[in-house]
């Protein structure tokens, strides 16, 4: 079998036009919860990840355009994972964990990704196909700067860190409202009249680690990831945003400083987010 694109985790693209989904399978035991931050989320069993639920292991994140038609990407994943025989044990068979979110993109007009797109997506990451960035996957049909009444390019992003043994890494889909901040603290030009009302925004993202966590101590990563958007994107968290992030651990390196991961996690994922602008 070929080698996995993130960490020890498969990640792959189907790509369409002007929409795509995004598929994120990590190993199997990989603990996982998350957070959403954005005034209008489009998400899949982000109740289970909340630190007090029973399910603690996650099978699959699925990033997608389509907003709430395109979750149907999800559905795809799950009945792919349950003939492989992953999932939550249960006495009528495997039921795949698998967590959604989705970008409000103008497939929502035409023909949103679904089911069918979710496995095509699921099964590049398991043939090994190469991880692309920008205007693929969930990033195909994203853009930024819409308060200032623009459609600036945006993308899917990703980012690598260290925080002592242990690895994280961000992969961003950003479709926001506000625009991208530079690394120097650069930013367009602000709008004398921000452009209110629904308009199709959204960012998205994911961290994973290979540090040995625990539920809650995912639930705290995925803070620091909105950290992260806070410090990439202005503004972040509006009302017309969706804006969320889920946190893997898979476990391979004990003895990791929760803290510093938070600090290091916090880097990639403003990295992340302005790599999905550079790369589109």
């Amino acid at each position: 079998m070929s080698a996995p694109q993130l960490l020890s985790a498969r990640a792959g693209h189907w790509t369409g036009d002007g929409t795509g989904v995004t598929v994120i399978l990590p190993p199997p035991g990989t603990v996982g919860s998350g957070e959403v931050r954005g005034g209008a989320p489009a998400t899949r069993e982000f109740a289970l990840l909340e630190p007090g639920r029973l399910v603690e292991h996650v099978d699959a994140v699925v990033l997608s355009g389509g907003s709430a038609f395109g979750l149907a990407a999800g559905d795809g994943v799950a009945r792919l994972l349950r003939e492989r025989g992953r999932g939550f044990p249960t006495p009528f068979g495997p039921v795949p964990i698998v967590v959604g979110m989705s970008i409000f993109d103008a497939s929502v007009a035409a023909d949103p990704p679904g089911a069918v797109e979710g496995r095509a997506a699921a099964l590049a990451a398991l043939a090994g196909q190469p991880f692309l960035r920008g205007t693929v996957g969930a990033g195909a049909g994203a853009t930024t700067g819409k308060w200032r009444g623009a459609l600036e390019p945006g993308g899917l992003g990703r980012s690598t860190g260290r925080a002592g043994p242990a690895t994280v890494e961000a992969v961003a889909v950003v479709n926001a409202w506000g625009d991208v901040i530079g690394a120097d603290g650069s930013v367009p030009q602000r709008p004398d009249s921000p452009v209110g009302g629904f308009l199709h925004n959204t960012t998205i993202a994911v961290l994973l680690t290979d540090a040995k966590l625990s539920k809650l101590d995912c639930h705290l990563l995925a803070q620091s990831g909105h950290t992260g958007f806070a410090r990439a994107l202005h503004p972040a968290h509006s009302r017309y945003d969706g804006d969320a992030v889920v946190a893997l651990a898979t476990g391979e390196v004990e003895g990791a400083d929760l803290d510093l991961l938070r600090a290091a996690a916090t880097e990639v994922m403003a990295a992340a987010i302005r790599d999905a602008v550079r790369s589109s």
